[in-house]
C-alpha cells in the first residue's frame, strides 16, 4: 500500500508515473570524467632519463641520461593507460556501490536465474522446529494455502507448497480448520500434516491482523463449528459489548484463540472485544479515544509492512492531519469501495473517486471508523508515532515490504519511480 500524490482525476490505476526532474538552471554542467594522463615533462611528473625518474622507478640506471626511444614512450603510455583504466574501474565500483545494491534488491530473481544462482525453494528435511497454527478457510486452494504457509514461516518460499502439489500431481480436498504445524518444514511434510485429522485443533480460531469483520466471522464459524448466522447475529449490536459505535469493525482482536466447548457465538465475540480493550489499555488509550485510535491503527495495520514502519506511517498520518492535508490512504478507498483485498497495492480510479465515509481521497480527516482489526503494534504506533517530517511513503519492494518515507512530493516521486521499476522487473507482482 502506498500514500499517493494529490489525486487529479481518473487514471487506469492509482499508481502514478513519476516525472523526471531536469537539472536546476543554476547548476553548472558536470563532466562525466576529467582524467589527465601524465606525460614526460608535465608538472609534478619526472621526465624520462632523469635522476628523478630513477628514484621513482620509472627508468633503470642504464636509462638515465638516454633520450627515450619511440618504444620506450609507447611502453610508458601503455603502463599509464593501464593505471588510468584501473583507477577508473575503482571509481566506478565505489561510485555505484549503492546503485548496485538497489539493482540487486530489485532484480535479484532475474539475476539469480541468469547466473544459475537460484536458492532451493524448499527447506531440507530435519529443519522443522517449534509449533505454528495455520488456518485453512473454506474455499482455500493449493495456491492460497501455499502463500499462507510461507507467511507463517512454515515453508521457505511462497510457491514451494503449490509447486510440490504440481510436481506430485496432487489435488487433495482441503478441510477448513486450524492445524498444528511447525516452522521450516518441507512442503511434503506440511501437506501430510494438513491432511492428517490429528493435526486439526478443535474449537480454535486464528484471526490475523488486517482482516475485516466480514472476513473474520467465517474463520470463527469454521474453528468453532458454530453456524455463521450465529456470529452474524452476535456482531449486530455493538452496544451489547460496551462498544459505542455502529459496527464492531476494528474491535475483533487478531489472535489465535482456543475456546472452551459450549461457548456461544456471543461469548466468542465478547472474548475478542475484551482482548481489544486490554490492548488499548496497555497502550494507554483513554476510553473516550478508543474508536479514534482504533481507526488510526487500522489504517496503519493495512498500510505498513515492517514493524518499524508502523510508527513512521503513524507519523505520516499525524503530520498530514496537523497540516490540513487529506490522508489519501489507498486502504481507506479500497475499504469503502469493497476492493480492499483484491491482492494488489494499487487502487482503481473508481475506488479513489467514490464518495463514501471511509475514502480519505475525497473526505478530510480520519475515516468514519476503523477499516480492519489492528494488532498490538499498530495500536501502540497510533498512540506513539515516530518523530519525523514525513508526509509521503511508498512501499517499493512488494516482496520485502521495504518502504521509502519522504518529506516532499519531489522525493516521493523518486520513490514512486523506484516502485515502478520494481513492478516492471517483477511482472507487477502485488503491484
Amino acid at each position: 500500500m502506498t500514500d499517493r500524490p494529490p489525486y487529479d482525476g481518473p487514471t487506469p490505476t492509482s499508481r502514478r508515473a513519476a516525472r523526471t526532474a531536469a537539472p536546476h538552471p543554476s547548476q553548472p554542467p558536470v563532466a562525466a570524467s576529467d582524467h589527465r594522463s601524465g606525460t614526460a615533462g608535465h608538472a609534478g611528473t619526472p621526465a624520462a632519463g632523469t635522476l628523478d625518474a630513477l628514484f621513482t622507478g620509472e627508468v633503470s640506471t642504464q636509462e638515465v641520461g638516454r633520450v627515450p626511444s619511440r618504444d620506450d614512450r609507447d611502453r610508458r603510455k601503455s603502463r599509464i593507460a593501464k593505471w588510468v583504466f584501473f583507477i577508473v574501474i575503482l571509481a566506478i565500483v565505489g561510485g555505484i556501490g549503492a546503485g548496485a545494491a538497489w539493482v540487486w534488491s530489485t532484480y535479484e530473481t532475474q539475476i539469480r536465474s541468469v547466473m544459475g544462482w537460484e536458492e532451493p525453494k524448499d527447506y531440507e528435511a530435519g529443519e522443522a522446529t517449534g509449533e505454528v497454527l495455520v488456518t485453512v478457510v473454506d474455499g482455500d486452494t493449493g495456491s492460497t494455502i501455499s502463500e499462507t504457509l510461507y507467511e507463517q514461516g512454515v515453508t521457505k518460499t511462497p510457491t514451494a507448497f503449490y509447486d510440490h502439489l504440481i510436481a506430485t500431481v496432487q489435488d487433495p480436498p482441503f478441510q477448513p480448520g486450524v492445524y498444528a504445524l511447525q516452522q521450516r518444514m518441507t512442503s511434503e511434510a506440511a501437506l501430510a500434516r494438513i491432511l492428517d485429522p490429528e493435526s486439526r485443533r478443535q474449537n480454535a480460531a486464528q484471526v490475523r491482523e488486517g482482516l475485516t469483520v466480514e472476513q473474520t466471522l467465517p474463520i470463527l464459524a469454521e474453528g468453532t463449528t458454530l453456524p455463521l448466522e450465529d456470529f452474524q447475529a452476535a456482531v449486530a449490536d455493538p452496544a451489547a459489548y460496551g462498544v459505542p459505535a455502529d459496527s464492531l469493525e476494528g474491535w475483533l482482536f487478531p489472535a489465535t484463540y482456543q475456546f472452551d466447548p459450549g461457548l456461544t457465538a456471543a461469548d466468542v465475540v465478547r472474548t475478542m472485544v475484551d482482548r481489544t480493550v486490554q490492548s488499548l489499555d496497555q497502550a494507554g488509550v483513554p476510553a473516550e479515544r478508543r474508536e479514534e485510535i482504533l481507526t488510526t491503527a487500522s489504517i496503519i495495520q493495512r498500510e505498513a509492512r515492517l514493524d518499524d514502519d508502523f510508527y513512521k506511517v503513524s507519523r505520516v498520518i499525524a503530520n498530514r492531519l496537523s497540516d490540513g492535508m487529506r490522508l489519501q490512504m489507498d486502504s481507506t478507498a479500497q475499504f469503502g469501495y469493497g476492493e480492499m483485498h483484491d491482492g494488489t497495492a494499487s487502487s482503481s480510479a473508481e475506488a479513489l473517486e467514490d464518495d463514501n465515509a471511509w475514502n480519505t481521497y475525497v473526505r478530510d480527516g480520519l475515516p468514519v471508523g476503523p477499516i480492519a482489526n489492528p494488532g498490538d503494534v499498530a495500536i501502540s504506533a497510533a498512540m506513539s508515532p515516530a518523530e519525523g517530517p514525513w508526509r509521503y511513503f511508498v512501499t517499493w519492494n512488494m516482496d520485502t515490504g521495504e518502504t521509502i518515507f519522504s518529506e516532499t512530493f519531489e522525493e516521493h516521486e523518486a520513490g514512486i519511480a523506484q516502485w515502478n521499476a520494481w513492478c516492471e522487473a517483477n511482472d507487477n507482482r502485488g503491484c
